[in-house]
This record gives structure tokens, C-alpha cells and sequence, in this order.
């Protein structure tokens, strides 16, 4: 065999040879990218809870402690993006996972000092490092992150890539990610940031626990400026730009992130642990101003006297605020409870109701004369909470001065099962203790209610009479229930804004209405305008008495404040269709006085037998000088006729007072008669 020919089938067998190798290598390539990709797991986030708008609330971190929260191209300001391309992977669009570029320049590096000086790592590397958490400065590390890139490149699309990266990204302590560096640092979402933050970002990887710049600003501010330095020299800003950007100064320690509206989300994610995303109906710009109103206002109150507020709209029945407590890790005033879901007493606010049911049914109108006297209901007997009494008032003054006699009367009237049911239509959960029947004390206080279900019962009487459910999640609005007529529900609106008088037009800007709980336990009130409704409740966490705690005093001026920083307020609506805009002798006689004003009234129109009074023993004389029997009467309507023994003495007589001869001494029955047929007797004895 010639030599050549040997060379030939040598040179044959190696090629064989060197295809099997290099099949077989590729096939344990494509095997081993084919694991990575079957292998992928997007990296967990934390919860985030939303407003409204889609602002972020509350951050939960993850069960390793570290804060990580899900982000996007869309969830960055684009210099920013352009930034770190240009810083870290310009060919990210063109590249297969591995920039062959870079990586032969690395190559090149390496062979020449024999170690590696720079890795030729594309953002594509970098995720897959982080995902795997890879170590840096080893061969075996980057084989890996070569693989691992290109199954990502495989599996992932850039975009998904670039989100993983800005999920990832070290920038000390516990955070990854821009977002949480971003809220950590700046205080703020990274939509807008200016170059000079946007720059330390970018720098911030690098070395994320050497540049910390909480602990070396220096260091960061040196790593920052190399960053705006090349960004000036690339085009992507001007010299007068990065100028500015250095002189900024760098954020001397970290935040803490958002924790607005503690305990709804606290609660919803408990509820379902799951979920990623929770979004509530809460307005943030208003959250925050309120809860910083709120620890402000706390820290002017005894401890542990405590405060907890509810603002929503009446309209659409969601919660735009949702204050449980003025701090959630104040332990001496139990901040971990959620106060807006405690049950209390609700003292005098269900009042307003009590005397829409009365306006619904007939019973009453606000001009309606009531009694504020004492007296008893069925077995009750309730006092006011001044120990005073006001006698003969309307029913407008009444519910005004908040007097229970009159509550109590018209409670018993429509029902305390009726109160009960309303409450409930409203969405309230009553808590009426051991009593399967609800008695009359339910009307001042003698129930549970939390505050939630006094801004939801507000809510209808606000809206018109219609209680739209109280949501803290969107969704679909559910339909209203009726709790009030819409003319009963505008009566009591008028009264709560302080109208004197039942008068067209609207009757002001806040309508509202004070309690306070048995032994000054919890003192509430409840407000609204035309478009919200705010409840305050103030008191002890663990119930117990509070020394001159009102609601007048103590919850009033924390509604006003409320509303002052809702901004401007919504006028209340004007009366809806078949008002009765009258008083006095203006209105239908049943409705002139109420109950036990009505008898009172109905007593004084009947005669009355001043003298002589009953059983009483009257002398008169007999024989020489004998004299005659005074008769007199007050109330009724003249002529009036007297009776004695049942016939007539004197007929007719216009005059109130009359007298008569008896003919001998003993027992006299002595009646009178007035022109309307009512009549008063009398039984006497005289001698």
C-alpha cells in the first residue's frame, strides 16, 4: 500500500472519528439544553397589593426574607433600559444567548493572563447565573451559563429575558430586582427615574454589597459616575445632563417599602395565599395622606386609646380608605388589630335609621311634635344621656339633640325586628349577643356593630336609601338593596346637615351623626357628602372605659379633619319627588304629634274638673248661712253643662266656672259636659 494511500484512509478514519466526537458532543449539548429548558422555573415574587390606579400598596417579601417583585420592560423608564443595554449588552437584540464577539474578546483576555479577566457575559449569561446562582471566576460556572443561556434564548422570548433580569438583579442586602431597589432607595416605582438614579442601577450589580450605598456611598457614587461617564461618551446623555447627574447626591440609607392599608391586605392574603396580584378599590394619594393624619392624631391620645377610620363612596359602595389602627406595630395601643371589623357598641348612631323607618311608614315626619319626658316602653325605661328632658319637641330637634325617649318611642312603633332587618339588607352583620329577638335597647346601643357596617347603613341613607354593598375589591358592582324610601331617607338627611326646617333645596355639604357606647367605651361618628360617607370610631382596643370619651368631642373633629383632606366637599342632593315641605297645622293631623305627644295633646282638649277635685271633703254649710258649691273647669270646649247626680244644674254656660246649692250634706257625683260631647266627672262629699 503506497504511502499516500495510507495518508488517505488515516486521514478518512480521523474524519469519521471526528464527526462521531463532534455528533456526539452536540447531541450532549442539545441533551443538556434540552434538560435547562425542561428544568426552567420562573423565579417566585412577592405579593403585591394594588389601589385603585394600580399603585403599589403593600410589598410582601418571600418566605426567604428577601424582597423580590415582579417587573417588565413596561414597569421601567426606558433610559433606564437604554442605560443598561448600553452598559451591559449591546448586541442583546442579535444574540443567540452568547455574543461571540465578547466572548472571544474574554477568551482572548484569558489565554493571555492566564485567568479570567472579563467573562463576555450578555444579560442572557447573567439571568442564567443568577437562576442557577452560579458562582462568578470559574470555567466550569461559565460552560454552565453558556448552556443555561442559550436554553433560556431557546425557551424565552427577549422580553421575558429582560424580565428575569430585572427581577433578579442583586443590589444588596435582601433585594432584587429594580423595583425593589428602586422603592428602596428612591422611595419610588422606576417609571421615572432621573439619570443619576437610573445610573447607580445600572452600577449597582456589579458588586452589589461593595457599592451599597447605604453603608459606601463613596464607592457607589464612584461606580455610579464611571456609568453616567460612559453613557456621556456613547451619546445617551449630553454634557450638560451628566454633569447634573453627578452632582446629585447619592441616597444616604434605605426605605422602607410601602405598607399602606396594613390590614386589608393582611387579611385578603391571608384568605388566599396564591395570589400574586390583590387590588383593592382604595385610592393611595388618600390612604397615605389619612394614615399619616391618623398616627399624627394618635399620638395626642392617651394610650391605649386607639382610632380607626373608614372612608368609601356611597354611589359604587367602595372603600376608598381602610384604617384599621394608626400603627401596626404599636404594641401598647394593639396595632395588629383591625378596629374597622371589631363589634362595639354602636351607642347613638343607629338613631338616624330608627327615625327613617318612622318617616317610611307614616309613623312620623320631622315636624311631627314628639315627647322627651320620661316614661317606659313595654317594661323600658330609658334615660337621656344628660339626665335631662326637653318635653315637647319635633322630631327634627329631637334626633338633632340626639334624645333617646323619643328614639325609643318610634323604635317601638316600627319594630326593633324591622331596625334589625334594614341593618342587614345594608350588608351590616348585627351582633345581638344571646337574644334571639331584638328588644328596644337595640336602639341606643344594646347591639354589635362594627364600623364597616355603620359606614355601609350610612351609605344607603346617603345614597338615597339604597345601600350599596361595601367592597374593599373591584369587580362587578352587585345591586343595591333598599333600606329607606328615597323621601325618608332625604328627611334624615336634612336633619343630620342641620336643617331647621323640612324645606326644598339641599340641605348642606356634611350630614352626620354622633354615639357613644355605655361607661364611655367607644365614641363614633358617622359623616358624608354628597359622594362619600366616613366613619371614625375612637376607644380602647380591649373595650375597657375611657374617661370622658364623646363622640361629639373626641370622634367629631377626626370626621371633620377626615373630609378636609378629601379635598373639596360634594354639595347633598336636593329632595326627591313627594316631599311633604310643611309643619305644625301645614301637616295631615296624624302626623302633627307622635305617640305619646299625641295623647298628651289629646288629654288637653278634653274638660277637666278643677274644683271640686275628687274624693275630696268640701264644707259648704247647711241652714242659716248656708253657702253654695263652687264648680269649676279647665281644658274642653265651651258651652258646658253640669251634671250633679245626673241632672242638670247649669246649661250652656259659656263661662269656666259655675257653682250650685246643695240641699243636704253627703256624697255628690258632679260631671261636666263640653260642646264637642267630652266629659269629666267627679265624686265629692260635702258638708
Amino acid at each position: 500500500m503506497s504511502r499516500l494511500r495510507k495518508w488517505a484512509q488515516g486521514g478518512l478514519l480521523a474524519l469519521l472519528l471526528a464527526i462521531v466526537v463532534v455528533g456526539s458532543a452536540y447531541s450532549a449539548f442539545e441533551r443538556a439544553v434540552a434538560t435547562r429548558i425542561a428544568g426552567f422555573a420562573a423565579p417566585v415574587t412577592g405579593v403585591e397589593v394594588r389601589d385603585r390606579n394600580g399603585a403599589l400598596l403593600r410589598a410582601f417579601a418571600n418566605d426567604d426574607g428577601g424582597w423580590r417583585l415582579a417587573a417588565g420592560a413596561e414597569d421601567v423608564d426606558p433610559r433606564y433600559l437604554a442605560m443598561l443595554l448600553a452598559w451591559e449588552d449591546k448586541r442583546f437584540a442579535e444574540h443567540p444567548g452568547v455574543d461571540p464577539v465578547a466572548f472571544g474578546r474574554a477568551l482572548w483576555q484569558s489565554a493571555r493572563h492566564g485567568r479570567i479577566v472579563s467573562g463576555g457575559s450578555t444579560l442572557t449569561m447573567q439571568v442564567a447565573r443568577m437562576l442557577g446562582r452560579l458562582p462568578t471566576g470559574s470555567f466550569s460556572a461559565k460552560a454552565e451559563q453558556i448552556v443555561s443561556a442559550i436554553a433560556l434564548e431557546r425557551s424565552q422570548d427577549k422580553a421575558a429575558i429582560l424580565s428575569l433580569y430585572l427581577e433578579l438583579a442583586p443590589y444588596g442586602g435582601n433585594l432584587e430586582g429594580v423595583r425593589a431597589a428602586s422603592l428602596s432607595f428612591f422611595g419610588k416605582e422606576p417609571r421615572r427615574l432621573t439619570a443619576a438614579e437610573a445610573a447607580l442601577l445600572v452600577a449597582l450589580p456589579q458588586s452589589p454589597e461593595r457599592y451599597r450605598p447605604d453603608r459606601f456611598p463613596e464607592l457607589a457614587k464612584a461606580a455610579r459616575d464611571r456609568v453616567l461617564d460612559r453613557m456621556e461618551a456613547l451619546g445617551i446623555l449630553d454634557a450638560a445632563e451628566a454633569a447634573r447627574a453627578r452632582r446629585e447626591a447619592i441616597p444616604p440609607a434605605r426605605r422602607e417599602l410601602p405598607m399602606l392599608a396594613a390590614h386589608a391586605a393582611e387579611r385578603l392574603r391571608a384568605a388566599d395565599p396564591g395570589r400574586k396580584i390583590i387590588d383593592l378599590t382604595i385610592d393611595k394619594a388618600v390612604q397615605a395622606r389619612l394614615e399619616a393624619y391618623a398616627k399624627d392624631k394618635a399620638a395626642t391620645l392617651r394610650k391605649p386609646v386607639s382610632l380607626a377610620i373608614v372612608v368609601a363612596e356611597h354611589a359604587t359602595g367602595e372603600i376608598v380608605a381602610d384604617i384599621g389602627s394608626p400603627d401596626l406595630f404599636d404594641r401598647e395601643r394593639q396595632g395588629f388589630v383591625d378596629l374597622t371589623r371589631a363589634a362595639r357598641s354602636p351607642g347613638s348612631t343607629l338613631k338616624p335609621l330608627i327615625y327613617g323607618l318612622a318617616f317610611e311608614r307614616g309613623v312620623a315626619h320631622p315636624e311631627s311634635l314628639v315627647d322627651d319626658s320620661p316614661g317606659g316602653f313595654s317594661g323600658y325605661t330609658p334615660q337621656n344621656f344628660d339626665r335631662d328632658f326637653q318635653g315637647i319637641i319635633t322630631a327634627r330637634r329631637a334626633l338633632q339633640l340626639s334624645r333617646n325617649l323619643p328614639a325609643v318611642e318610634l323604635l317601638s312603633a316600627v319594630g326593633p325586628a324591622r331596625l334589625v332587618y334594614r341593618m342587614r339588607r345594608a350588608g351590616a352583620k348585627p351582633e345581638l349577643g344571646d337574644r334571639s329577638l331584638p328588644g328596644l335597647a337595640i336602639g341606643l346601643g344594646g347591639i354589635g356593630l362594627t364600623l364597616e357596617d355603620l359606614v355601609a347603613i350610612y351609605g344607603g341613607i346617603a345614597h338615597g336609601g339604597v345601600a350599596m354593598p361595601l367592597h374593599i375589591e373591584p369587580g362587578a358592582a352587585a345591586p343595591g338593596k333598599r333600606i329607606l324610601s328615597p323621601q325618608a331617607a332625604w328627611y334624615v338627611t336634612s336633619i343630620l346637615a342641620g336643617a331647621t326646617t323640612t324645606a326644598k333645596g339641599s340641605p348642606g355639604t356634611i350630614a352626620h351623626k354622633t354615639g357613644t357606647s355605655y361607661g364611655y367605651r367607644d365614641a363614633w361618628t358617622v359623616g358624608y357628602d354628597g359622594r362619600h360617607v366616613v366613619g371614625v370610631w375612637l376607644g380602647r382596643p380591649d373595650g375597657a372605659p375611657v374617661e370622658g370619651l364623646v363622640g361629639e368631642a373626641t370622634a367629631v373633629p377626626v370626621m371633620q379633619d377626615v373630609f378636609a383632606r378629601l379635598g373639596a366637599p360634594a354639595r347633598l342632593a336636593g329632595p326627591p319627588p313627594g316631599i311633604l315641605a310643611s309643619a305644625g297645622s301645614g301637616l295631615p293631623p296624624p302626623l302633627r304629634r307622635m305617640g305619646r305627644a299625641a295623647e298628651r295633646a289629646e288629654a288637653g282638649l278634653k274638660p277637666e274638673i278643677v274644683f271640686p277635685p275628687n274624693a275630696a271633703r268640701v264644707e259648704v254649710g247647711f241652714g242659716e248661712g248656708a253657702g253654695t258649691l263652687p264648680l269649676k273647669v279647665r281644658n274642653g270646649r265651651p258651652p258646658f253643662t253640669w251634671y250633679v247626680d245626673g241632672r242638670p244644674v247649669t246649661l250652656g254656660t259659656l263661662q269656666r266656672q259655675s257653682s250650685w246649692q246643695p240641699a243636704e250634706p253627703g256624697f255628690l257625683s258632679i260631671s261636666v259636659v263640653d260642646a264637642t260631647g267630652a266629659a269629666a266627672a267627679t265624686r265629692v262629699f260635702v258638708e
